[in-house]
């Protein structure tokens, strides 16, 4: 068998590292993902009804940005922050830990589950996430179990983009890449939520070109 030169496998190593280190978040992106949790944080916030002390759920968190201005934002209180990829646990628990935060628990979720305690949440969120749940009504359910009764839950998403390819093993209902708010409204009314209102433009005043449904558990 040929030996690699070092050159050889430091080459190598670069090559199986590119795909993963492409994944993560740039300065510039983290920057700005920061900035918009800044100002989105506060208005949902209140929407949500949570008050410092209260426990809160990111539910597919990403990168964290939420998570952490959450978690400043709620002082005594808990952030539980939720992913299916593992680049983005890591990153999470990263940016927690850079930034000192002991009020955060990161939970690896499932495509079927939130993975969260049973009636742990006053609320959760889930921003840019659920057009991508497949298991739709074990999710949905999962997502109940997760509240305490009287919690709220708020969808932040977007609407299909016409021609916009359908994520893989999604239902073909979406119409595309993203998500109707009535297909949001009934499969979370269907799930035992009731719906108390859709806000088209979120956040207000702003162009992430996302919608709000907020739903309260009875």
């Amino acid at each position: 068998m040929r030996r690699l030169t070092p050159i050889a496998i430091v080459a190598l190593t670069v090559i199986a590292y590119t795909p993963v280190l492409a994944q993560l978040p740039d300065a510039k992106q983290v920057t700005q993902e920061r900035a918009r949790a800044e100002i989105e944080v506060p208005q949902l916030a209140a929407l949500l009804e949570l008050k410092p002390g209260m426990t809160v759920a990111d539910v597919g968190a990403g990168f964290g940005a939420s998570t952490v201005v959450f978690a400043k934002w709620i002082g005594n209180g808990k952030v539980f922050a939720t992913d299916i990829g593992q680049r983005q646990l890591h990153a999470i628990r990263d940016y927690v830990a850079k930034e000192a935060l002991t009020n955060v628990a990161v939970i690896e979720g499932a495509a079927a589950a939130t993975n969260l305690p049973p009636a742990c949440c006053d609320a959760i969120f889930m921003r840019d996430v659920y057009h991508h749940v497949t298991a739709v009504d074990a999710f949905n359910k999962s997502v109940l179990a997760s509240l305490k009764p009287g919690g709220r839950l708020a969808v932040l998403d977007f609407v299909p983009r016409p021609g916009s390819k359908l994520p893989d093993r999604v239902a073909q209902n979406r119409g595309g890449h993203g998500i109707p708010t009535s297909i949001v409204v009934d499969e979370f009314k269907a799930a035992g939520f009731t719906h108390l209102r859709t806000v088209d433009v979120w956040p207000p005043d702003q162009k992430d070109g996302l919608f709000l449904v907020l739903f309260r558990k009875p």
